[in-house]
């Protein structure tokens, strides 16, 4: 019977541990739905463009790291989708839609959209790059509640598991 709490033990913790990231996925899923107007395809397709726009810093994280993103409005950041002398690595409504699985009409018709709140700027071959405003707009909205929120879920669940490993 000791051998069966040991194994139900893990299995409650693991539980509890779930139940808490579920809470915080649902609360932040919740908070993009509203900041997008209720369209929840726009957080994603803005988050891919820009996760494809600073791939190019993978390699370079001490770069990266030293780097501020440029201050401004979306019109002064046309054409310039740099940090400090860096170039954001381009992509397109095509890339997008295969990096989302989602069809390249919706994709285009989203990315319209997301040019029309001036979170993203196309030039004239196409390539999309996310602005300044965005990441500036979206870096303070994370700073100030969504990354408080994920560490003291990160607390809780290190708790929990420690508490686990002194059973």
């Amino acid at each position: 019977m000791a051998a069966a709490s040991r194994v139900e033990a893990p299995l409650s913790v693991m539980r509890s541990v779930a139940l808490l990231l579920a809470r915080h996925e649902v609360r932040n899923v919740r908070r993009w739905f509203e900041e997008f107007d209720r369209d929840i395809l726009l957080p994603i397709l803005l988050g891919e463009i820009a996760l494809h726009n600073i791939g190019a810093f993978e390699n370079h994280r001490e770069r990266a790291a030293a780097m501020t993103p440029p201050v401004g409005q979306a019109a002064s950041v046309t054409d310039m989708p740099k940090w400090e002398g860096c170039s954001f690595r381009p992509c397109n409504a095509y890339s997008i839609a295969a990096a989302t699985g989602l069809p390249r009409e919706t994709v285009r018709r989203k990315i319209g959209r997301l040019l029309e709140l001036g979170w993203v700027t196309r030039r004239d071959n196409g390539h999309l790059y996310v602005t300044a405003v965005a990441l500036e707009h979206f870096g303070s909205l994370l700073s100030s509640r969504g990354l408080g929120e994920l560490l003291d879920t990160a607390d809780r669940v290190r708790k929990l598991l420690a508490e686990q490993h002194l059973s």
